[in-house]
C-alpha cells in the first residue's frame, strides 16, 4: 500500500503534486493499492473545501485512489497508543515550561550547538509525576543509536503531534513504501522509532527525493487556471527537481501542438477542427491555453481600428460583406484589391486587423484558410 498525504490548509503546490505522482506511479509498478490521507486533525487551521479541491486536482491528473482517510477520524487511536507507550514506560511526562525550554534552546544556539532535550523529566520519581499539577507534554524515550532526542508525541493540550499521528496512520494503513522529500528525513527517522516502540515489526521502505526548487509559492490550481495542461505539468514534474516556469511553458507548448485539432479548439471555446488549426498557428508565440484563448477570442469581437486605417478598413469591410464565397485566399485577395481600389501596401496593413483583430504578423493566407467559413460572423 502506498499513500499521498496532504493538509487542507493551503492550495496544493507543485512539490506536493510531484510527491503524489511519484507515490502513485510506484503503486502502479508494485501493483499495490494507493490511498489518500487528509491530515485535517487541526480543525482551526483547515480551510473549508480545500480537501475536496485537492482531491479534484488528483482526479484531474488521473491519480486513482482506493480510499480517502481523514486523520481527524483516527486521532483517538493516536492518543490511545501514546498512552500505551506512557503506561509501558516507553514515554514519559515532561513538565518543562516553555520559558525553560526556550532558555535551553538559546543556550545551545549561543554555544553553536544543535539543541536536544536533556531528558530532565525522564526519570522523575513517581510521586513527583502523580502529584504534579503543572501542564505537561508526553515525550517518547529517545532511541539509543539515532542522533535524536526524546521528542514530543502529545502536546500540552494532549493532541498528538504530526510525526506521531503519521507514524500511527502509516502503521494502521499497512503502508509498505513512502516516497518523500529529502527535507523530511528527520521526520521519517522519528516515525520509524515510534513504530518500533509500538512493537510494529513491519519495515516501511523510505525513499527521499531531492527537494524541488523554486516551487513554494506556485500552486497547481494557479497553473491550471493559467492554461497549463495536466499532462504537461505531471510529465515535467517527475523529470526535474528544479522548477522553471519557462521550461514548463516549453513543455506545455509541445503538448498543445500535439493535440488533435478539434480537441485544441475546445480550449479556446469551440468544437471545430478549423478553429483548432487556426489556434495552432499561434503556438509558436504562446505557451498556454489562456494565452491561446486571448489570441482567438478577439477574432470574433469588435475591431479596434487605428485612426490612420479607418477609411481603408471600412472599404474592405463593405467589399467583404458583398463578396461571394472564395475557396482560395488568392482569389479572395484579388477580389478585395479590385473592388476596394486599395494599393497592396494599404491592403496588407488592413486585412490583418480585419481577419484577426490584431496587427500581429501572421501568414494571412493560412488564417483565411481556417476562418473563411466564419467571415460573415467576423465581419459584422
Amino acid at each position: 500500500m502506498l499513500r499521498f498525504a496532504f493538509s487542507p490548509t493551503h492550495d496544493m503546490n507543485v512539490g506536493e503534486l510531484r510527491l503524489a505522482l511519484l507515490n502513485y506511479n510506484e503503486s502502479k509498478q508494485k501493483n499495490e493499492s494507493f490511498i489518500v490521507r487528509v491530515e485535517d486533525k487541526d480543525a482551526d487551521k483547515n480551510i473549508d473545501g480545500k480537501d475536496n479541491e485537492t482531491l479534484d486536482i488528483l482526479a484531474l491528473f488521473g491519480l486513482e485512489y482506493s480510499q480517502v482517510i481523514h486523520q481527524s477520524q483516527t486521532v483517538r487511536f493516536h492518543t490511545a497508543m501514546a498512552l500505551q507507550l506512557l503506561h509501558e514506560n516507553r514515554a514519559f511526562n515532561c513538565f518543562c515550561s516553555d520559558v525553560w525550554l526556550d532558555k535551553k534552546k538559546q543556550e545551545a544556539k549561543d554555544a553553536g550547538e544543535v539543541y536536544k532535550y536533556d531528558d530532565a523529566c525522564r526519570n522523575l520519581p513517581a510521586e513527583l509525576v502523580i502529584d504534579n499539577e503543572n501542564p505537561f507534554r508526553v515525550r517518547i524515550n529517545h532511541p539509543e543509536q539515532e542522533d535524536i532526542d526524546s521528542f514530543i508525541i502529545l502536546d500540552q493540550d494532549k493532541k498528538p503531534t504530526h510525526d506521531f499521528s503519521c507514524a500511527v496512520d502509516d502503521m494502521l494503513n499497512d503502508i509498505s513504501k513512502i516516497i518523500d522529500d529529502e527535507k523530511e528525513i528527520n521526520s521519517s527517522i522519528k516515525q520509524e522509532h515510534i513504530r518500533t516502540q509500538l512493537n510494529y515489526d513491519k519495515k516501511i521502505e523510505y525513499v527521499h527525493v531531492p527537494s524541488i526548487k523554486n516551487h513554494e509559492n506556485i500552486s497547481v490550481k494557479s497553473l491550471l487556471e493559467d492554461g497549463f495542461l495536466p499532462e504537461a505539468i505531471s510529465n515535467y514534474l517527475i523529470s526535474t527537481s528544479d522548477f522553471d516556469l519557462e521550461a514548463l511553458k516549453q513543455v506545455n507548448r509541445e503538448y498543445l501542438k500535439n493535440l488533435d485539432a478539434k480537441e485544441l479548439s475546445r480550449y479556446v471555446g469551440f468544437a471545430d477542427e478549423e478553429i483548432g488549426e487556426l489556434a495552432r498557428l499561434y503556438l509558436e508565440n504562446v505557451s498556454t491555453t489562456k494565452e491561446l484563448k486571448s489570441k482567438i477570442e478577439p477574432i470574433f469581437q469588435r475591431r479596434v481600428v487605428p485612426e490612420t486605417l479607418k477609411e481603408q478598413i471600412e472599404k474592405l469591410t463593405q467589399v467583404i460583406k458583398k463578396a461571394p464565397y472564395f475557396e482560395s485566399y488568392e482569389d479572395f485577395k484579388k477580389h478585395l484589391l479590385q473592388e476596394s481600389g486599395l494599393q497592396e501596401t494599404e491592403y496588407l496593413k488592413s486585412i490583418s486587423i480585419l481577419l484577426t483583430n490584431s496587427d500581429e504578423i501572421l501568414d494571412v493566407s493560412k488564417v483565411y484558410k481556417y476562418i473563411k467559413n466564419y467571415l460573415g460572423e467576423i465581419i459584422k
